[in-house]
């Protein structure tokens, strides 16, 4: 299989490009838009802020390129900040100490984040940490295609950074055989809800939602569709990781 790693200058490219070619496919780095478009499989890596990622994106045409494969049922992963900006905003301001902390992170699919080396062991680190200068939270627009926010986590010690257990729902592909592992997380914002969990039964299934806990239960990762996304990083996860991202490639 051919998987595409989005290359727009935020994530963890070298390690997702290592990771993907480990789990069997053939992998390119890029942002040419015929090359998205024929992959079997789109990788959308992201650290950093949340506004940040969605400037990026916007500068490769990504937000029309992931609309189109999606519309066409043409597979997607987001990963961390890859994960957040595919909700409707993403809600930045000021840590609760006015400490320096990673930021981050909204179709046709109904903190910050440990960057490729720094601190947070695993090779994981707080990635573009920026003081907020006492700025006002704030709202940016993600891709929309799930409806809700990313917002700060509500735990006493932000960011989140290590090693969790998460819940998968019955039925995923994804955590086929790892449900019961530990997955490495660096983040200060999450997704504390998912509204589309509680909309009208429709003609399509509804996402399955893996959550995970810290200071509260958030949106550890999604399937829906030809769309998946994982708030912590598989390409740092060990093997549970590794076979994550065979089960996906699996799926292509």
């Amino acid at each position: 299989m051919r998987v595409v790693v989005l290359d727009y200058g935020f994530g963890n490219t070298r390690s997702a490009v290592r990771a993907a070619e480990r789990a069997g496919a053939r992998v390119e780095l890029t942002a040419e838009p015929k090359a998205v478009a024929a992959a079997d499989g789109l990788i959308v890596p992201g650290v950093g802020a949340f506004r940040a990622v969605m400037d990026g994106l916007r500068r490769v045409d990504a937000p029309r390129l992931i609309e189109r494969r999606l519309a066409g049922g043409r597979a997607v992963l987001g990963i961390c900040v890859g994960l957040q900006v595919m909700f409707e905003r993403g809600c930045e301001g000021e840590g609760r100490d006015g400490g320096r902390f990673g930021r981050g992170g909204g179709g046709v699919i109904g903190g910050g984040d440990g960057g490729d080396g720094g601190a947070g062991g695993a090779g994981g680190g707080v990635a573009d940490g920026g003081l907020n200068g006492g700025s006002a939270a704030r709202s940016d627009v993600g891709l929309g295609q799930w409806p809700g926010a990313v917002t700060r986590l509500k735990a006493p010690v932000v960011p989140h950074i290590g090693w969790s257990k998460v819940r998968p729902p019955a039925g995923s592909r994804l955590f086929a055989g790892v449900a019961d592992e530990r997955f490495y997380f660096v983040h200060s914002y999450a997704a504390q809800e998912f509204p589309l969990l509680d909309a009208p039964a429709g003609p399509f299934a509804p996402p399955l939602v893996t959550w995970a806990d810290y200071g509260g239960p958030f949106v550890a990762a999604v399937e829906n569709g030809p769309l998946s996304a994982t708030q912590f990083h598989p390409e740092k996860s060990g093997d549970a990781g590794a076979r994550l991202l065979e089960n996906w490639i699996g799926t292509l």
